[in-house]
């Protein structure tokens, strides 16, 4: 699994990649709270400031396909929580709270969106810490971007080794349920592996902190 899997644009070479990290982790804030804070009767401001993000997004060279794909892909989650939350104060109230969750949801991905593909990974963890991030956080975040690529290998590895094994089709019930065995298997060999991990690194002297360099 390639590293650009995740961040693929975030080594680019243009205006917003050449910010300082504490500045573009500000900007990105801003829109967020600003997205949160605006009523939603607003939307002329929403739509200036969903404008400002794909201006921004479009001088970091990002690909409008890349963003399509990428809010679509939580696009159901962020509808079912825009209807199943309004539903408790009544229908009467229902579509415009709806609204107001899934724009400022929307917005909130682009800018977070934004912000990960102007920066590199390593650089913005430190910029985090920098701003404040408690050291736990950073760790955990650090191994889990880490480890996301050795996960997705050994799934990988583990479906080919299924295709090879599997010389004939199979029903849709027995596709889910090989899949699901399959997800099982990743997890206890996942649970496995960081045990082992986690004893190495003890064995070593880790003592919790995250250390790059400049």
């Amino acid at each position: 699994m390639s590293p650009e899997f995740l961040d693929r644009f975030s080594r680019g070479n243009t205006i917003c990649h050449r910010l300082p990290v504490r500045l573009k982790i500000v900007l990105t804030l801003a829109a967020i709270l600003a997205a949160a804070l605006i009523p939603i009767s607003a939307w002329p401001v929403h739509g200036c400031l969903a404008c400002v993000l794909f201006a921004a997004h479009s001088v970091a060279e990002i690909p409008v396909a890349y963003l399509v794909r990428r809010v679509g892909f939580v696009m159901p989650l962020v509808c079912g929580l825009a209807f199943a939350v309004p539903l408790g104060d009544g229908l009467a109230n229902a579509l415009p709270a709806a609204a107001a969750i899934a724009v400022r949801s929307v917005l909130s991905l682009l800018a977070g969106l934004w912000l990960v593909n102007v920066t590199p990974f390593d650089r913005l963890l430190a910029g985090l810490q920098r701003c404040g991030m408690p050291r736990g956080i950073a760790a955990m975040l650090a191994f889990m971007y880490r480890y996301t690529f050795v996960v997705f290998d050994e799934l990988a590895k583990m479906r080919a080794a299924r295709r090879a094994r599997t010389f004939s089709s199979r029903g849709a019930w027995r596709e889910w349920s090989a899949a699901a065995q399959l997800l099982g298997r990743l997890l206890i060999r996942s649970l496995d592996r960081a045990e082992r991990i986690h004893s190495a690194m003890c064995a070593r002297g880790w003592d919790g902190r995250i250390r790059a360099l400049e």
